[in-house]
């Protein structure tokens, strides 16, 4: 059995045998975490420390426990049965059934899901007298799971920590809905954290039973810990005197980056003063990625001071691998082209796309690279979201979109008629369709004509007349402003981005992400001539899209990443505003601009062998192109690790082979250079098709027609038994193959 310790290296073997005592391993990106506490689990078992119900183990989700208690298993030769290991709410809902009586439950008590809380919830404010539409539920289930996070029970909420939600009626608010849930018998997923914690600093007799029954600690992710999780553990693993505190914690502190949803670095920041006589075990042998990847992540993270501070060796026996690829590229279409192109000559020398990775600092960033993987035949997959086009309120928006340029367009018409809500119940939306069926014409034509007589109660018949008088007015504004300021114009006066941001303005977290969306959609509009030519764009993407099968490259943000590797990495978007993002720099302070600091470290040390990092010097905001400039991030790398490509940069290394071997580089040409902030960037190159202005095509949806013009890899092409549009190339071919 003992040849688990033989495969680890001096520092895990440490961190593996140092069983006495409050211990903290700093387990650096890839150098064996799981190992180390596997490992640890199965030493204590085999060593004859602890039985396996004297163990507590903490993992963050059910796939870690699942594979800790499977390797377990697997050293020890056998299932190991009767194990304290699961996440922090599996193990405190099993505690609280032995004790919910002491918090006024029973041991039958419903854990209650997310719907089942909401509906609670507004059952209580509806009670209290709340207006709901100014003060929504979700807001206040925001401030009570912040409170609750916090380990603050309704008597603990002092008026530091209460809110102005709800005209100052929070804390009330929050005292009668734990009070409905004692009177139902049930929990919510707060709930299972904040009555254990209560019981443990109330019952001494309680802690002392525990005390008793775990004579080991084990804590996975410890950096990612919010108060109320820290605090449980405290109370678990601190002891008086001479009783051993034997809590094991690993993480890493330069890994914290999910302070939005409660974590809390300075947990693992204070672990020798919160347990005395701790030691501090440094795993820095990592064994994924080359010397030039850690050390670019490594002179990265060293820029941050709220930090304990480790320095990542290569583990590897392959250590040495090309250096960090930094590419300046003129806007962020040629950023798109770039990252599709590289990926494209990836898969032609054999690379295997489930090993490429484009990481964004926001989801809002994914919708030009997947046109671009689209428009290229390259199969993706979202990892931890939806498509840019498959989201709620980018499907939202282009229904208004595709009402506005067919109002004869039902189903959009069905979708956006009550989006905000504006009081058209069953009723009302039964009145538009009996009247659309009756007189044979398209539901807006209905909605139109009923507002003029008494079949709807006064407050919807003026919210859908004044829909429909919008939507006559947003016409005008297509015909004379263009489609994008059209598109705008909608979006605000429908109601909509209000609605998104009264959610922002309430602490929806996802709310910002969204408003992103509805900007990165209108950004994508102006690469447009009209609203015609992007609705057929957006629907041959999705149509294009569908049923691709095998490896596909991953796509995801930055934080989904965490835990995950990839030979490839491309890091797009590293500008100041994006990257660090522009929340963290106006509501941050320097505590967010390195937890955002910290988010690059991850990004990086995503990589095995390859990671690509960009920035572009001009995006697009409503149509027009605006200056951007690099991220401070690109500066704080290491110059030994890096190659800057773009601009000087460029021009110095013109023969410098791409990452995958020749292809993908940018057009070679002379360049005209402009001031970025950091350093020079090429003017943009035309990227050539094989089309040219008066070339004849056909279009399997359009027809014949005559191209007009051409630009990268857009044609505008005058069909003639439709109107003009504005084409991806890959959707036509020469009229003499149609």
């Amino acid at each position: 059995m003992s040849q688990y310790l033989d495969t680890l290296n001096p520092e895990q073997r440490e961190a593996v045998e140092t069983l006495d005592g409050p211990l903290l391993v700093l387990a650096g990106a890839g150098t064996g975490k799981t190992r180390v506490l596997t490992a640890r689990f199965a030493h204590l078992l085999v060593s004859g420390r602890a039985r396996p119900w004297e163990v507590l183990s903490v993992t963050f989700t059910n796939k870690a426990a699942r594979e800790m208690r499977e390797r377990v298993g697997a050293i020890l030769g056998r299932p190991v049965e009767g194990l304290w290991l699961g996440t922090f709410h599996a193990l405190c809902a099993r505690m609280l059934r032995r004790r919910a009586e002491l918090v006024g439950l029973t041991s039958s008590f419903t854990i209650l899901d997310t719907d089942d809380q909401m509906r609670l919830l507004k059952q209580v404010m509806q009670a209290a007298g709340i207006d709901l539409k100014r003060w929504p539920e979700k807001g206040m289930m925001a401030e009570i799971q912040r409170w609750k996070d916090r380990g603050l029970t309704p008597a603990r909420v002092t008026a530091a920590e209460d809110t102005d939600y709800a005209a100052n009626r929070g804390r009330a608010i929050y005292e009668a809905y734990q009070q409905r849930l004692r009177e139902l018998n049930a929990a919510d997923f707060g709930d299972l954290l904040l009555h254990m914690t209560e019981i443990l600093r109330t019952h001494p007799e309680v802690l002392a039973e525990y005390h008793r029954s775990f004579r080991y600690i084990l804590v996975d992710e410890y950096q990612d810990t919010n108060l109320v999780q820290y605090l449980w553990l405290r109370l678990l693993a601190q002891r008086p005197d001479p009783e051993p505190q034997n809590i094991c914690c690993v993480g890493d502190d330069d890994q914290s980056i999910y302070s939005w949803r409660g974590a809390e670095i300075e947990n693992i920041l204070r672990f020798e003063k919160d347990f005395r006589g701790a030691k501090v075990v440094r795993l820095e042998a990592n064994y994924r990625s080359t010397r030039p990847i850690l050390g670019a992540a490594a002179g990265l993270i060293a820029r941050n001071t709220g930090r304990l501070g480790k320095t990542l060796r290569p583990g590897r026996a392959d250590a040495e691998g090309e250096k960090v690829r930094v590419v300046s590229l003129w806007d962020s279409e040629e950023e798109a082209r770039m990252v599709g192109e590289r990926i494209e000559a990836a898969r032609r020398a054999g690379h295997d796309l489930s090993e490429i990775a484009i990481l964004v600092r926001t989801g809002a960033q994914t919708r030009s690279f997947e046109e671009r993987l689209i428009v290229l035949g390259l199969p993706y997959r979202m990892v931890g979201g939806q498509k840019f086009y498959e989201r709620a309120e980018v499907r939202d928006a282009m229904a208004y979109l595709r009402v506005l340029h067919q109002p004869a367009d039902d189903l959009a018409f069905e979708r956006i008629v009550n989006t905000p809500k504006r009081g058209l119940g069953d009723s009302g939306l039964r009145a538009i369709h009996d009247l659309a069926r009756a007189e044979q014409i398209p539901l807006a034509a209905a909605a139109a004509r009923i507002v003029e007589g008494d079949a709807l109660k006064p407050k919807p018949r003026t919210a859908l007349r004044e829909l429909m008088q919008g939507f006559a007015r947003w016409r005008q504004v297509n015909e004379k402003d263009g489609h994008v300021v059209a598109a705008a114009t909608v979006l605000e006066e429908s109601g909509y981005t209000a609605m998104w941001q009264d959610e922002a303005a309430r602490k929806n977290i996802e709310a910002q992400g969204r408003l992103d969306n509805l900007k990165e959609l209108l950004r994508a509009m102006g690469d447009f001539a009209s609203l015609a030519g992007f609705l057929d764009h957006v629907a041959l993407v999705m149509e294009n899209d569908e049923n691709a099968e095998g490896a596909r490259v991953q796509m995801m943000t930055l934080h989904a990443a965490k835990g995950l590797e990839f030979d490839t990495v491309f890091l797009p978007g590293w500008e100041e505003g994006l990257f660090p993002s522009q929340r963290s720099l106006d509501e941050g302070g320097e505590k967010a601009l390195e937890e955002e600091r910290r988010l690059a470290y991850v990004g990086i040390t995503r990589a095995r062998k390859r990671a690509i990092i960009s920035h572009a010097a001009n995006r697009r905001i409503y149509g027009t192109w605006s200056g951007a400039i690099p991220s401070r991030f690109l500066q704080e790398l290491p110059e030994e690790m890096v190659t800057r490509e773009g601009g000087a940069a460029a021009r110095a290394q013109r023969d410098t082979p791409s990452v995958f071997g020749g292809a993908g580089l940018l057009a070679r040409r002379p360049t005209r250079v402009i001031e970025a902030g950091a350093w020079e960037v090429r003017e943009r190159p035309a990227q050539t098709t094989g089309f040219r202005r008066g070339d004849r095509v056909f279009h399997e949806k359009f027809g014949y027609g005559t191209i007009t013009d051409v630009a990268d890899d857009r044609c505008e092409v005058a069909f003639d038994k439709a109107d003009t549009k504005r084409l991806l190339d890959r959707f036509l071919k020469p009229a003499s193959e149609a």
